[in-house]
């Protein structure tokens, strides 16, 4: 029986998602738990199974937001009659893709050789995923001259791809020349391929070369006819997150704060563990700051209009740099995990975040954020508070530095850490009792004990 395929809901905070990429094109036969297509929502990249076998019917949304619950597709059997499921519209069969869609249905219909049709709607737009766009700029593809294969004829990253491993583009293509070019240079006498240019040659790069080749200032003007302004769309990750930054600095009268631990202590608690727990700084530092959290609730709170909610748990999230932007897993519970079980919990989520497997669940609930940045050799940043927390820690660079101790001047490794707070909620002097209390913890690990 044929059954509405509806966007799923992947996280309990999810409303909606945007399906970015179709696997399979309308009229191809799919089994249970094949995957169906690509969903990005606000924190991670998922992909959505199947949950029945059948025939691709339809596609009703090709790409684009879409709310929880709503249908996105058809599967069904290649004769069946889907129309009740359309709203009485009718879905051409597999067989007799002439038999279409009647116009009060709201649907397109699917016409004959779907995979085959090309890339230009109606107006002269190209049908195109935001994979193969992407593709198509990083590799100076013309989408006008692919060939798609996904539904509808949408151009997917695959086509973008193949078309330049075929040569259609890229160092191993001919030199690609516009109209007007090729005459000008046919006129000035220029081979075009001279021009070693990434991209289309204009008729102005023409003309630049011709015009230093007669002042012998060939080299120069290889330099000119490369120089370009790429534009590369965001991706949606970046997008969120370069929303989400800017409602931050917005919202969030924030004030960074920086300290000087140092992790002599910290270092050799590490070393005692070596043979029974690798752990890392960020580990003891997720262990460190949830208890200290419990110390001062108001660092771990958040505002809601005038009221502040405030929390007796810590949830604590770890910040991991990817390719594509940055993404947040959260350490839930923290205060009430032992160091062996934090350790790897944030092994585990970062792998997940690497191999973008993380769930949605795994990816909200946060009530603290930690960032570090040590390992890049920074000093000192105010990160960014991470909505609607009330606070982010920054973490820098362990650097031996000369201090004095008792009177001589020893070297000990000090470590600079940078706490962002919404004033809203947090005043310089409990943003500062809060670091007072992490500096302890750190410089005398064992207070971790009590």
């Amino acid at each position: 029986m044929a059954e509405l395929i509806v966007m799923p809901k992947l996280g309990l905070t999810m409303t909606e998602g945007t399906i970015s990429n179709w696997r399979k094109a309308e009229g191809d036969t799919i089994a249970q738990g094949e995957i169906l297509f690509d969903v990005e929502t606000d924190k991670i990249s998922n992909e959505v199974e199947a949950k029945i076998g059948g025939v691709l019917r339809k596609i009703i949304v090709e790409e684009g937001t879409v709310e929880i619950f709503q249908p996105v597709a058809v599967i069904g059997g290649a004769n069946e009659d889907v129309s009740a499921l359309l709203g009485g519209g009718r879905v051409s069969a597999a067989p007799a893709p002439e038999v279409g869609i009647p116009a009060d249905a709201g649907l397109a219909a699917a016409g004959p050789d779907a995979g085959e049709v090309p890339a230009h709607a109606a107006g002269g737009r190209i049908k195109a995923s935001p994979y193969a766009k992407k593709a198509a700029s990083l590799l100076s593809v013309e989408l006008q001259q692919v060939r798609g294969t996904g539904p509808q004829g949408r151009i997917t990253e695959g086509d973008v791809r193949k078309y330049a491993a075929e040569g259609g583009s890229g160092a191993a293509a001919k030199v690609k020349v516009s109209p007007a070019a090729a005459k000008e240079a046919a006129a000035l006498g220029i081979d075009p391929s001279g021009l070693h240019k990434e991209g289309r040659i204009m008729k102005e790069d023409i003309r630049a070369f011709a015009a230093a080749s007669s002042q012998g200032e060939v080299v120069d003007a290889v330099q000119a006819a490369v120089q370009e302004v790429r534009r590369v769309p965001m991706n949606s990750m970046r997008k969120v997150i370069a929303k989400r930054m800017l409602e931050s600095q917005a919202v969030s009268p924030a004030v960074t704060y920086n300290m000087k631990l140092d992790t002599t202590a910290l270092g050799a608690l590490r070393q005692q563990l070596r043979d029974t727990l690798k752990v890392t700084y960020t580990d003891l530092l997720v262990s460190i700051v949830a208890k200290s959290l419990l110390e001062f609730p108001l660092l771990n709170c958040s505002v809601e209009g005038t009221e502040l909610v405030m929390r007796n748990y810590a949830n604590i999230g770890v910040a991991v740099g990817l390719d594509e932007g940055l993404v947040v897993p959260v350490v839930k519970n923290a205060a009430q995990k032992g160091l062996a079980e934090i350790s790897q919990e944030v092994k585990r989520l970062a792998a997940g975040a690497r191999n973008n497997t993380l769930t949605s669940d795994e990816m909200t609930g946060g009530t603290f954020t930690i960032t570090n940045l040590g390992m890049y050799g920074m000093e000192s940043f105010s990160p960014i508070i991470n909505q609607p927390e009330i606070a982010i820690l920054g973490v820098n660079a362990i650097v031996d530095t000369p201090v004095v101790v008792g009177g001589e001047l020893v070297i000990r490794p000090l470590m600079n850490i940078s706490l962002t707070a919404d004033h809203r909620a947090v005043d310089g002097t409990v943003a500062a009792q809060f670091m007072q209390k992490i500096k302890a913890y750190v410089e005398r690990p064992a207070l971790l004990l009590l």
